[in-house]
């Protein structure tokens, strides 16, 4: 039987009613709202970076390749789209190639007038993102035989307009000559993002081809989505080696540069926050293990007049922290997880989408942050343990019994 848990476990029952009882709690609390806090935390911002990129991604996807255009003209030169899909092809790194076409026109209603950029797109070639920003009615049909009339509108857009579901409205677009279409309101997406949702209107980007002239073989530009966008710098790098010279290459963190710095401001806020939160925590349990030996002084004295070394008694206290720590994480991660479980099925605590570009606080599951705060903060907590144990080596018998 180890000697040293023994008597730890003892210790444990006859701290009730103390002054040490009632600073293990203490303790035992500091923990458990540490750790718990780290969990919303890095659930919350994990939530934040998904459904903001996520967003993103579904009008942009991570690279975007069109005509050099020193304009930057939405309504670019088109360029071949077979040949170029086949060359991005070759890449492992590349997984959905979108095309694309882009058109301002202005759309006219019995009360309103307003001037948007409709973007065509092609779900013959890849299930486009935006299906999961419709909010009302459903997505585009893409015919054979022809092109579709449905078009998507945001919901500013539409409140703008005052058009619903159903709804029909003339688009007129400005060219020589002018062109005239009568397109059918299939359903209402909603981003949060003004960038999006103020001026872009989705529709078959056959209509486009056909305003335009184009004619199959031809898009507007195409839209890359990567298998790991973490590589994004280095695979974009290697793509537009591969680019003829008259094509250009964006990447989606140069194009919303702004919400991309957002996302890295608020890694940095809560990184600075964490820290303070695992300081506060490390010294509670330091604390608690030094008043644990002021008052157990006498008892260390006793233990080391009989014969007990300086390790055995440190490992007795060792195992003191050690059963703390771990009812304080059990206690954290039923807090922690209770509470993501409860905003992610309940949506519990909403936001101003005009403020935070979505309408509920975003919790995120990732097993392996949840697992890397649990080690982190059991290394840290023993860490703090065992700082005050060294404590014990000065303690002399004799004084030691003597303590009051």
């Amino acid at each position: 039987m180890n000697i040293s848990r023994y008597i730890s476990s003892k210790i444990d029952g006859a701290d009730s009613g103390s002054f040490t009882s009632s600073v293990t709690k203490i303790a035992i609390i500091s923990i458990a709202l540490g750790l718990a806090v780290m969990i919303v935390s890095f659930s919350i911002l994990e939530g934040f970076r998904n459904e903001i990129q996520s967003k993103i991604f579904s009008f942009g996807a991570h690279l975007q390749i069109s005509k050099y255009d020193t304009n930057n003209s939405l309504n670019a030169e088109p360029i071949s789209g077979p040949r170029l899909i086949q060359t991005l092809r070759r890449s492992p790194q590349v997984d959905v190639i979108q095309p694309f076409a882009r058109k301002t026109a202005i759309i006219k209603t019995k009360e309103e007038v307003l001037g948007i950029v409709l973007k065509g797109i092609d779900e013959k070639t890849s299930r486009s993102p935006m299906r999961q920003n419709l909010v009302a009615g459903e997505f585009l049909t893409f015919p054979d035989s022809s092109a579709s009339n449905d078009v998507l509108l945001s919901r500013k857009v539409a409140d703008k307009l005052r058009l619903k579901v159903g709804d029909e409205a003339l688009f007129y677009f400005i060219q020589n000559p002018p062109r005239v279409r009568k397109f059918q309101v299939r359903g209402i997406y909603q981003t949060g993002l003004d960038e999006f949702d103020e001026v872009y209107i989705i529709g078959d980007i056959r209509q486009i081809r056909e305003l335009n002239a184009w004619p199959d073989t031809l898009v507007g530009g195409l839209e890359v989505t990567l298998r790991d966008f973490q590589r994004l710098d280095p695979v974009s790098d290697n793509l537009y080696e591969t680019l003829p010279y008259d094509l250009k290459l964006d990447k989606i963190t140069d194009q919303y540069a702004q919400l991309f710095d957002w996302l890295k401001l608020l890694n940095k806020n809560v990184v600075i926050f964490l820290i303070l939160i695992i300081f506060v925590a490390t010294f509670n349990m330091v604390a608690t293990i030094f008043i644990m030996i002021l008052e157990r002084t006498n008892m260390i004295g006793v233990l080391k007049a009989i014969g007990a070394t300086d390790n055995q008694i440190r490992s007795m206290f060792f195992f003191r922290g050690l059963s703390l720590t771990l009812r304080g994480m059990l206690i954290g991660n039923l807090i922690g997880l209770g509470f993501c479980a409860v905003q992610y099925y309940t949506h519990l605590i909403p936001l101003d989408p005009e403020n935070y570009y979505m309408d509920r606080v975003p919790i995120h599951w990732d097993l392996t942050i949840i697992i890397v705060l649990n080690v982190a903060t059991f290394l840290t907590s023993l860490l703090a343990v065992l700082i005050p144990t060294y404590l014990i080596s000065r303690i002399m018998p004799v004084a030691a019994i003597k303590f009051d």
